[in-house]
């Protein structure tokens, strides 16, 4: 090797260095950087590099981390200099995580989610920012800075936007194919991703596993014809896990895998996610794609190109100006408090008739599935210590004034055909049936789905391929579920089958007595489920005695509703209405706090709870941060970045994707919702002033100015978003209804204001044709339907 070869010369230009580099290569060699874990050039001094570490809301999948509010929580802080600081802890942590291992953390990092959130039945809904393009290319743009790193000349992780484009669904996900008109992709769709990319926060992209206009996305001409125009620096663009795969699969797109291959690297992609660590098929393919024709050295040669680039822009083959961050940053108490003010600004009031803030004196019940339990979803790290609702109340009111209950009802299982019950012991194992009778808590989320604790030694129930039943479990998870069950009538009056989701198959005892998922439903054990210990009147019991009582709804981010699965309704999980309104019949001082990853259709508790809060599943500080806002330590400053519908009958439907055709999104909803996209409730009151303008013509070069007063006029302190909306009058072809334009969070005192402006291009409010000409209505306010000062502002 050369004693200074010139793409280790920091003082060459970036180009320069890469052509250098990319010479030195053989095609063999080249061929292996095509793959998710580029091979090592040995004699180059080139290392392993791993694409796709998973950063969506802290370090995931590597071991314990900070884990902060999902993503569509961060978004509801709408909080751009709060999120670009989360975006950084994370940065660090990656970079500290990849000192410790280059080998298995790569710095191309798989974060964020820029797909606006159309339709909140969409699995993945958790993983986005907003239903509104504007805002999601806004705050990803903040999340993506921070983990790029502040030094102009290396990027301390390069951030990878996903997934490109058109992908809202999750059912046939790798089949079905998004109908978007050239309207609808310049409109919605689009701006997400070039936000970031215009940028320069971002610098790689994901392709979507869906296909767009019957072509599948990895194949997509907008690749090379609209996505890379976006990136002044290049581009990297990546494939999904196993998705070039389908293109001569699933999505018959292709006669055979070596044309598939070919087809995706001639599109653009420049990096293929395909059988885990193993290299080796993708590089047969891509050879045998070179002998057939199909593609030459040089598409080759490109796509590494663009590979490398990343890789010099990272530092690796010049000084590293992260070299000092250590494995010491992971979870530390700067990131922790960080974790805390996210979570506390996440947090939504969605109604108070006065209940709110709690006072520090008197009982608390905290009830219901989340009261005492946090979730990591998919895309979690592993939580090094989490803070439950419950945890978080007892540190201010004291244990002893706290009492709790997770309203789960507690049952035995009678196998009729054995005649016997079925047993767990508290050691770890195999489930049998016995005379002696066991106990198990049943939750119940959403469609039917069940989970069971063994009593014994509180672990859950669940099963690998063997299908044998043991209690070994922390709870549902895993990219396939194996710890939930449906039970289904048998026939016989007051009896089940039992189902194994992960599986298909049904429940059966075998000649050992052992418990197994071994059956079709003609051959499986019937069940007789024996009521041990109701879960509502426990909880029933519990508010009665308490001066409030808070219940904790929502999801489990694992189960109904998570990447694969999308939800077929708006409803709470099996039960969880019912435990409200027990709660609620038995003390009228109940606060509902959902957790969830979606919104709800809650109409009943809206209707009649005098307090209704939500935040996103909000990571290991979540207790803590709910805390401060049910007592009023901090003032609820979240706001919804989605529209809450009353009924799953507001929405079109899930795979029509055209939202102006069918008034979807606030942008163009007629109907009246539940909750209005940007609500959300303060402690105190605000007054807004009259809407001022630089000018009332503005030339479609120029760019006008609008400034409103706004007034603290409570009695306590308070943060306000401020938000502002447009609307073009007279436009034809269904312009929306509003729009957003600019929003900006402030905190006031008491009886102190502060006049906040917008600047706004006038290019900006041109349609998606590029007329800007026109009469604008400007809204100022505090939600979409909530518009407090107007004014009218002329372009042309």
């Amino acid at each position: 090797m050369d004693a200074t070869p010139a793409f280790r010369d920091p003082d060459r230009p970036s180009h320069a260095r890469v052509d250098d580099l990319l010479g030195r290569l053989t095609l063999d060699e080249k061929i292996g950087l095509l793959h998710q874990y580029q091979q090592p050039v040995p004699r180059l001094g080139l290392e392993i590099f791993k694409t796709g570490t998973e950063a969506l809301h802290g370090l995931a999948w590597l071991g314990p981390a900070t884990v902060f509010p999902q993503a569509v929580g961060l978004a509801s802080t709408w909080n751009p200099e709060l999120i670009r600081a989360v975006g950084a802890a994370v940065g660090d942590e990656v970079r500290a995580m990849h000192h410790k291992d280059p080998a298995h953390v790569g710095l191309n990092v798989w974060a964020p989610v820029v797909n606006p959130l159309r339709d909140p039945r969409w699995g993945r809904n958790e993983e986005g920012w907003s239903e509104d393009p504007w805002l999601t290319g806004e705050l990803a743009t903040a999340y993506a800075r921070g983990l790029r790193g502040d030094d102009p000349a290396v990027l301390k992780t390069a951030p990878t936007l996903k997934h490109f484009i058109g992908y809202n669904n999750e059912t046939d996900r790798c089949t079905t194919s998004s109908t978007l008109s050239p309207r609808v992709l310049a409109e919605y769709d689009l701006p997400p991703f070039a936000a970031p990319l215009r940028a320069g926060a971002a610098v790689a992209v994901m392709a979507s596993y869906n296909l767009v206009n019957g072509v599948p996305a990895h194949l997509s001409p907008l690749i090379a014809d609209t996505l890379r125009g976006y990136a002044p620096d290049g581009l990297f663009v990546v494939g999904d896990a196993t998705a070039v795969s389908n293109i001569a699969g699933a999505q018959r797109a292709a006669e055979d895998h070596p044309a598939g291959f070919a087809a995706a690297l001639r599109a653009g992609i420049d990096s293929f996610t395909e059988d885990d660590a193993d290299h080796g098929p993708t590089a047969s393919r891509i050879r045998e794609a070179i002998a057939r024709g199909l593609i030459t050295e040089a598409d080759v040669d490109t796509a590494v190109r663009r590979a490398l680039t990343v890789r010099l822009r990272l530092g690796e083959f010049g000084p590293d100006p992260y070299a000092g961050i250590t494995t010491e940053v992971i979870n530390c108490p700067g990131h922790r408090a960080l974790a805390r003010e996210a979570a506390r600004q996440s947090v939504v009031l969605l109604k108070n008739d006065g209940v709110l803030p709690l006072g520090t004196e008197g009982r608390v019940a905290v009830l219901g599935p989340l009261a005492d339990t946090v979730y990591e979803d998919w895309y979690s790290g592993t939580m090094p210590y989490r803070v439950t609702a419950f945890d978080g109340i007892a540190g201010v009111l004291g244990a002893e004034a706290v009492t709790r209950d997770d309203g789960a009802d507690r049952i035995a299982l009678w196998c009729v055909a054995a005649g016997q019950y079925v047993h767990a012991g508290a050691e770890a194992g195999p489930l049998s049936v016995s005379a002696r009778e066991s106990h198990f808590d049943a939750f119940y989320w959403g469609n039917g789905v069940l989970a069971l604790r063994a009593v014994a030694n509180g672990l859950h129930l669940g099963a690998d391929d063997d299908g044998v039943i043991v209690n070994d479990r922390g709870g549902p998870g895993g990219w396939v579920v194996r710890e939930t069950f449906r039970s289904e009538p048998a026939g016989s009056a007051g009896t089940v089958l039992i189902r194994h989701l992960a599986t298909g198959r049904y429940l059966g005892v075998g000649a050992d007595g052992v418990l197994r998922a071994d059956r079709s439903s003609r051959d499986a054990a019937r069940f007789r489920v024996d009521l041990v210990d109701d879960g509502l009147a426990r909880c029933a019991a519990l508010a009665r005695d308490a001066d409030v009582a808070v219940v904790v709804l929502g999801n489990h981010p694992m189960v109904n509703g998570r990447e694969t699965e999308d939800r077929t309704d708006l409803d709470l999980p099996d039960g969880q209405e019912e435990l409200l309104r027990a709660v609620h019949a038995a003390n009228p001082r109940t606060v509902l706090v959902l957790s969830s990853s979606y919104p709800y259709a809650v109409g009943w508790a809206d209707a009649h709870l005098p307090a209704l809060l939500w935040s996103a599943h909000g990571g290991q500080e979540y207790g803590n941060a709910l805390a401060d806002v049910l007592f009023g330590a901090a003032d609820p400053g979240g706001r919804l970045t989605q529209t809450w519908y009353r009924s799953a009958a507001q929405l079109p439907d899930l795979f029509d994707y055209d939202i102006v055709a069918n008034d979807a999104t606030y942008r163009y909803l007629r109907d009246a919702p539940l909750y209005p996209f940007g609500h959300g409730l303060s402690y105190t009151t605000f007054d807004y002033g009259e809407l001022t303008l630089s000018a009332d013509t503005v030339a479609p070069d120029g760019e006008v100015e609008i400034g409103v007063r706004v007034r603290n006029t409570g009695t306590r302190p308070g943060e306000e978003v401020v938000q502002m909306y447009t609307r073009q009058r007279g436009a034809p072809g269904g312009q929306p209804l509003r729009q957003l334009r600019g929003f900006s969070r402030v905190s006031l005192a008491p009886g102190t204001s502060a006049t906040v402006r917008f600047r706004v291009p006038a290019k900006d409010l041109s349609r998606w044709n590029g007329d800007t000409t026109g009469r604008h209505v400007v809204h100022i306010g505090r939600s979409c339907a909530d518009l407090a000062a107007t004014a009218v502002v002329t372009i042309g």
